[in-house]
């Protein structure tokens, strides 16, 4: 069998462009003080040579990995078949990408391994972690603080509600969140808007912030036109298409006369229509649907294809990825300035299609 040819090494590279080692070592990982016309034989040497830094040694002279942990707090069976974690994961993806970093991906399948999350960041092989679908009671974000690493959260944190800018405060959480409290507002206006008025909400998980967000925005459009929401037209779920469907049944039993329908999000709505068609009921004609994320493999293959509040899932991924990589300093393009900032909102729209 043939011997593998040598890793060509860091001397080789120098011999090549006529430097020294440590200017090669010096360009190699980014560092300054190098005149531009070495630096560029250096690079010229190391694609001639196929050069692969060795990552260990290169992690002890820059301190960095080039790694960022996405931890989901979800099990494996969730994530995989939920289309909102491809999507986000692949705008994570990208920008890592484009910025030669990896993507180790951690799930928490349940509370033991919440102890194993914290001991790998604590370990040191990573950069930073980007966090989300995080529930109020989580331990992950107290580990994660142990551990030390700089994080960013996927959806506005639930601990930093009504917290200052103090020690534990808001002002030292950074996440990316789309509004979920105004882009249900538009929702249920539209229902309204309709001429609809029992209209039903089929929560998520209320132990998330994202569906408590889309909870109250739902009571603040009710409000508008009835004055005050019945709670036997709230039904809370789960985020999948099984807990739209029990909640649909749950609903149609309570309030048979119901009109429309706002599911926090469209595989809840996906289950919710499955229901109604079942029942006998026309979508929209009996019964009014819109939905939440508008995620097109969901969206437009629902039975009517489904009108709902759109998200931009991949850009959260992306602008997470920028706000850590970048720091607090990050800024979007079209701010005028960088401004020391925590917390990224991402506006939503209504996409309308047949079911409402």
């Amino acid at each position: 069998m043939t011997e593998p040819a040598p890793r060509p090494t860091l001397e080789a590279v120098a011999a090549r462009a006529g430097v020294s080692r440590a200017t090669v070592s010096r360009v190699v990982n980014g560092a300054e003080g190098v005149r531009a016309p070495l630096a560029e034989r250096v690079r010229q040497a190391v694609e001639e040579l196929g050069y692969v830094p060795n990552q260990a040694a290169r992690s002890l002279v820059t301190k960095r990995h080039d790694a960022v942990a996405v931890v989901i707090a979800e099990p494996e069976t969730r994530v995989f078949a939920d289309p909102f974690f491809a999507l986000q994961l692949r705008g994570i993806s990208k920008e890592l990408t484009a910025h030669d970093a990896q993507l180790v991906l951690l799930l928490t399948e349940g509370r033991e391994d919440h102890a194993r999350v914290g001991r790998y960041l604590a370990g040191g092989h990573v950069d930073g972690a980007l966090v989300f679908s995080l529930h109020l009671d989580d331990p992950l974000p107290a580990l994660i603080q142990r551990a030390g690493v700089p994080t960013v959260f996927g959806g506005r944190p639930g601990w930093s509600d009504g917290a200052g800018e103090g020690e534990g405060g808001a002002g030292r959480v950074a996440y990316v969140d789309s509004d979920n409290r105004g882009g249900a507002r538009t929702a249920v206006r539209h229902l309204t808007g309709l001429g609809r008025r029992r209209i039903a909400h089929i929560s998520g998980p209320l132990d998330q912030t994202s569906a408590a967000d889309r909870l109250e925005g739902y009571r603040d459009a009710m409000g508008e036109v009835v004055g005050e929401d019945d709670p036997r037209l709230v039904a809370e779920s789960d985020f999948t298409p099984g807990g739209g469907e029990r909640a649909m049944r749950g609903l149609l039993d309570r309030v048979p006369g119901l009109d429309a329908v706002f599911a926090a999000n469209d595989l809840t709505a996906s289950g919710a229509l499955r229901v109604l068609r079942a029942r006998g009921l026309r979508v929209p004609e009996d019964v009014a649907v819109v939905g939440f994320d508008d995620m097109l493999p969901v969206a437009e293959q629902t039975d009517p294809p489904l009108t709902t509040v759109r998200q931009d899932i991949e850009e959260m991924g992306r602008l997470m990825t920028r706000l850590l990589l970048h720091g607090p300093d990050y800024h979007r393009p079209g701010e005028r300035t960088a401004r020391a900032r925590r917390g990224i909102v991402l506006p939503t729209t209504l996409i309308r299609r047949a079911s409402a």
